[in-house]
């Protein structure tokens, strides 16, 4: 058997991301302090992205617009123009944020490109993650790049009779059991997690430890030796 197909999810994969995100939320959470305890305010800010995927979709538009909602809901009638105005700026500056990279993730690329096609499977915000693809400098490595509103079992079977892989002859490795990796497994292909800090509560999965296509890894310099087992 050879992997002929190798997926890479984008954020907290090849550049962190949710450090941003967090480091936000708990602006907010210190913001609303006077209006809620810090769990509440945190729980609240869940419930309400939540509620607003299927609207906004993934990305830090909507969760700026989150914070927005959550911060009018326990604010009532004393949110503030300043309120306002310092999440929009906090939403500003997770669209501006430099691309923090792993460590010798160009290296890992180079050495997947030998091992199979490579493409980029990220979700969002279409403008951000081009944005940030473009500020990364890795765009040249993939043989294609696919920015998806949500990762489900028919988006990878989509991707791979696209680039011409069966599912067995493909591998999708990223950080979220509910995003890259159960949904892969789902589709039929083999899923390397590689699993980060901070996750995001919305990409909490059970991990399929006993699934015979499930491989973890510390990181994803580890993906290339990983797939050599495979093929």
């Amino acid at each position: 058997m050879t992997i002929r197909l190798i997926c890479l999810d984008a954020d907290d994969t090849l550049w962190h991301n949710m450090r941003h995100f967090n480091a936000t939320e708990e602006a907010l959470v210190a913001m609303l302090q006077p209006f809620a305890d810090a769990d509440i305010a945190r729980d609240t800010l869940n419930a309400c992205e939540g509620r607003n995927l299927k609207l906004y979709g993934y990305g830090a538009k909507g969760f700026t617009l989150s914070m927005i909602e959550t911060a009018a809901e326990l604010a009532g009638d004393q949110i503030s123009k300043s309120m306002i105005e310092d999440i929009l700026a906090a939403g500003r500056a997770l669209l501006a944020h430099p691309v923090d990279l792993f460590d010798d993730v160009a290296d890992t690329l180079d050495a997947l490109a030998h091992r199979g096609r490579l493409v980029l499977v990220t979700k969002g915000d279409l403008l951000h993650q081009e944005s940030k693809l473009a500020a990364s400098g890795l765009g040249d490595l993939f043989s294609g790049i696919e920015i998806v509103s949500d990762k489900t079992e028919n988006t990878f079977r989509r991707v791979f009779g696209q680039y011409g892989a069966a599912p067995h002859e493909a591998i999708m490795a990223g950080d979220s059991l509910r995003s890259d990796i159960r949904p892969a497994l789902e589709a039929g292909a083999w899923a390397a997690y590689i699993p980060q800090e901070g996750a995001w509560v919305h990409e909490i999965a059970d991990t399929p430890a006993d699934h015979p296509r499930f491989r973890q890894i510390d990181r994803l310099a580890e993906l290339p030796a990983l797939i050599d087992t495979i093929g």
